[in-house]
This record gives structure tokens, sequence and C-alpha cells, in this order.
């Protein structure tokens, strides 16, 4: 038996149901993305990649179907710092989301609760994953990170980093003094075929364990070349989950934007049986974990 969720150009349509485990009670996918209509919801120039048409209601009849109750909605590069149909959205789930803004730093606290009173808990750091090398560039960013992370404390909410992963080793000085929790999207991104040996994953693997730094298991397609099944990853997967299973999220990245054509969510979602054969492990990553970072009730 197949599900169609209405989008003729992902993967998505083709999956099977049941996942390969059972997904318990309360589980949270911890990144995904909402598109809007382009007439009501405009993106902003320079895209690297073309807005796929995405609402809630397509992502909500996969949800159901792959066991999920909680998500949290991540603001998608396509829309910039005009949040509006990621809240719409979180207007429609109440108390089952959470979500991720992309903001100034010099918001009004007035708009910052109002974020608070939709669901927000966290800031995006967003710089795209296919920025190479720029010696100088980190710098440029601590002016930012430092006033967004005292805007986060203020309110109880952490940062969230989408970096390549050369940036993520060249921010480790920055990421050790931040005054709030911060999550390291899609593992670091950090190239599988360099191996786990790499010195800016070891950087990563060191402050996992500090108690401020989360990781999250999501895109798993963006670090690896090892399709289908990913294999090349699977140390990297080990090696975080072995480091701090407190710390580890899971997220589906729906609706995989530049890959939907190629991947879809139950594959990855079974990829979390492979990786995490142990239940209670699983429990951690899918419902305590985004539980205790996104104040779920």
């Amino acid at each position: 038996m197949f599900v169609d969720i209405g989008n003729p150009h992902s993967k998505e349509n083709s999956v099977k149901i049941k996942p390969n485990f059972r997904v318990p009670p309360l589980a949270c996918d911890a990144h995904l993305h909402v598109f809007g209509a382009p007439d009501k919801f405009p993106s902003v120039s320079g895209l690297r990649y073309p807005p796929p048409f995405a609402p809630l209601d397509d992502y909500l009849q996969l949800s159901r179907q792959l066991g999920f109750h909680r998500m949290v909605f991540v603001q998608p590069s396509v829309y910039g710092k005009d949040n509006s149909c990621m809240l719409e959205a979180m207007a429609v789930m109440g108390e089952q989301c959470r979500g991720i803004v992309d903001i100034e730093e010099d918001i009004a606290d007035q708009e910052l609760e109002k974020f608070h009173n939709f669901g927000a808990r966290g800031i995006r750091v967003n710089v795209s994953p296919l920025t190479t090398y720029e010696a100088g560039f980190a710098d440029k960013l601590i002016g930012r990170v430092t006033r967004l992370a005292e805007r986060a404390k203020g309110l109880g909410w952490h940062l969230q980093f989408l970096f390549p992963g050369w940036l993520v080793q060249e921010f480790m000085p920055v990421l050790r003094k931040l005054p709030v929790p911060f999550v390291i999207d899609h593992m670091g991104l950090f190239p599988a075929k360099e191996g786990v040996k790499n010195p800016g994953f070891q950087e990563l693997l060191s402050i996992l364990g500090e108690g401020q730094c989360w990781v999250k298991l999501s895109a798993v397609y963006r670090i690896s070349t090892d399709l289908p099944d990913y294999k090349d990853a699977v140390p990297f997967a080990h090696a975080l989950i072995a480091k701090a299973p407190d710390r580890i999220l899971w997220g589906s990245n729906y609706p995989h934007v530049s890959f939907a054509d190629k991947v879809n969510s139950l594959d990855l979602l079974n990829l979390l049986g492979v990786w995490v054969p142990n239940e209670v492990q699983r429990y951690k990553i899918l419902v305590e974990n985004p539980q205790n970072l996104f104040e779920f009730k």
C-alpha cells in the first residue's frame, strides 16, 4: 500500500506507510519546513533552490502515517526573515509544535514575545551548506551570533546553526562560549567520505559532551555519497549517539529541498532503526530529548 501526499515531484508519493520499528507515542520530528502558495508567501531573491509547494496538510498526512505527534518547524531560507508561513502552520498545530525563527538582531521585544506565544523556542543562524571556505568568514558572524544569543537567553531559547562543516569547525571557539544551548543541524555537515577522524567532527564530539551542544540526525543525504544506504555516514551517527545520547535529536528535513526526487522521509526514519537498534535509546531521541529542549508539555 502506498501514500500520496500531493507533491508530484517528490519521492514521498511512493513511500510505504509503516516504519520498520515502532515509533513511540509523542515522537517528535525535530526539523521540517512548510512552503505556502507563492502568491501568499513570496520568496526572497537569489535563491539556491526553487521553493516547492509543501503546505501543512501534506506534511500532516505523512506524519500521521509515520507516527509523529509532535513537530518542530524551521524557518526556510527562501522566506528570509519573514516567518509568517511557518507561524500560520504553528497557529494550527498549537501545543503539538515548536518553531525555530530567523530574525534580525534588533527585533522588538514584543515581536519575540509573540513568537514565543506561537511556540518558537529557538533562532536559526543559516549559512548555505554550499558555501565554500573563505578566510575570515567566521569572524563576520560573531557579532550577529553574540547578539542573537543575548536575545535567546532572555527568553530561555536556544540557537540553531546550519553551517557547512568547515564553518562549524572554525566557529568552535565561539560555540564553546555561548551562554545558551545550541543545536548543530545535519550532523555537522562534515563530508562522510572524510571519516570520523575529520578534525572538525572530532571537535564537535568534544563539545557535544559539554552539555550546551545538541546535534540533529537529519539530512544525511547532504553528507553522504554512499546511496541508497548511506553506509559511510553510519560511523558518524554511532559516534554522536555514543558520545551524548541525551543531546541527540532526529528530524526528517521534509520536504528535502534539492533532494526531493531522490529521498523520502520513511527511508530516512528507517535509518534511525538501523543506527539505533535499542528501543530505549530511540525513545530518548524521539521523545525525551526534544521534550526537554523544546519544552513540550
